[in-house]
């Protein structure tokens, strides 16, 4: 910030501290303190603040949605513009998704975070090609009813307290990257792992 956002500052701010110890099926009970400045107990009572600090982990799940299951890991664009435009077709894409899941809430009635966003994904993909294909209008709206009940259904199991480690289920094939053009790369031979170019020691067989 500028000097003059920094003198604007006041001298002192006077926080709420709340300290609370969750309990968590299967992990040793530590207590967590919450420093916050909404400071009114009877407006914003200390259980919603915990509970809401306790879903904190959601919005870790929406980035995996957007990174890992629409696949903006790694963006395709080169220049800066292009970028920026793919990033924004990534976010419409993701709240096209997230509204499909809305309207499947309201009229089946079922838990929002109960919806499986990868499971959507599958479904509008398969549906949104019949839609297209769809000769009447009629017929339209007989495919959206039913894939906005197909997204009901798909439902995920309450999994409260449930840890989510920052770890992948299958190990990466031992291949080496592609960091040079295609007609300078020289592979490297190997079986299970890298041996640099080094001849191994092995026996003939007779």
């Amino acid at each position: 910030m500028s000097a003059a956002q920094w003198q604007a500052l006041p001298a002192q701010i006077t926080v709420r501290v709340i300290r609370f110890t969750p309990g968590i099926r299967g992990f040793r009970s530590r207590q967590i303190t919450l420093v916050t400045t909404l400071l009114d107990a009877a407006a914003y009572p200390a259980e919603e603040i915990i509970a809401l600090y306790l879903r904190r982990w959601r919005l870790e799940l929406c980035l995996r949605d957007l990174k890992t299951t629409m696949g903006m890991e790694t963006l395709r664009c080169k220049t800066p513009d292009m970028a920026e435009k793919e990033l924004l077709a990534y976010l419409v894409a993701h709240n096209v998704i997230r509204c499909v899941m809305a309207e499947a809430m309201a009229q089946h009635e079922v838990e929002l975070e109960r919806l499986s966003f990868k499971g959507t994904v599958d479904a509008f993909r398969q549906y949104s090609l019949a839609i297209a294909k769809a000769r009447s209008r009629k017929r339209r709206r007989e495919l959206w009813a039913d894939l906005l009940w197909n997204v009901a259904c798909d439902l995920l199991p309450v999994r409260s307290g449930r840890v989510e480690p920052r770890a992948v289920k299958r190990r990466p094939k031992p291949y080496s990257l592609l960091n040079q053009p295609r007609r300078r790369f020289k592979d490297i031979p190997h079986r299970n792992r890298y041996w640099k170019g080094r001849p191994r020691k092995s026996s003939r067989l007779n």
